[in-house]
């Protein structure tokens, strides 16, 4: 593949993930119960509003659950399959390939989300006014429900927190348990 190439499979690949990371934490903070008026979250619910709002009338929720937010994050992996895939071969991706990769990439960007704001939330714990951030209040928001299972889990250890420790090694195993085979058919 030419460096032009790569420059261009880089730029789409990165525009596309940028927008499915929008989607995807609108999802993840509706989730999470998250502060709705929190500037961070208004900003996520006005860029994903265009495009969601056309989609809530067609797909409802279920169970609270805001399916249209996953359907369009799905939809905006498989294009970005499809594009890079023509970009770097000329052809188009097999359909089992394509459902294969789309769907574990989207978990995989789900747990690299939960991932990095365990790791950002972390971190912030050392900072005592984070939590009065509208940034760090969200984060700490959005990562309670996988946290949440292995504080229950984990003996009270004296005021040091080992939950996000764990929630890391889990994360990191499903991602690379996800890591699919680069072979198309």
């Amino acid at each position: 593949m030419s460096s032009a190439n790569q420059a261009v499979v880089f730029l789409v690949q990165n525009l596309f993930l940028l927008y499915i990371y929008v989607v995807l934490l609108r999802f993840l903070l509706q989730v999470a119960k998250a502060d709705f008026y929190n500037p961070v979250s208004q900003f996520i619910v006005k860029a994903t509003a265009p495009i969601l709002n056309p989609l809530r009338r067609i797909i409802p929720g279920i169970g609270g659950l805001d399916i249209a937010s996953l359907l369009l994050a799905w939809v905006l992996y498989v294009a970005m399959i499809i594009a890079i895939f023509y970009l770097v071969y000329g052809q188009m991706v097999p359909v089992v390939n394509l459902l294969i990769y789309s769907v574990t990439g989207l978990i995989k960007t789900i747990a690299g989300i939960y991932l990095v704001g365990i790791i950002i939330s972390a971190i912030m714990s050392w900072i005592p006014q984070a939590r009065q951030n509208p940034v760090g209040l969200l984060v700490w928001q959005l990562v309670e429900p996988p946290l949440k299972p292995f504080r229950k889990l984990l003996p009270d250890m004296g005021g040091i927190d080992l939950s996000p420790i764990f929630a890391i090694l889990i994360l990191q195993f499903l991602r690379m348990l996800l890591q699919p085979p680069y072979v198309f058919i």
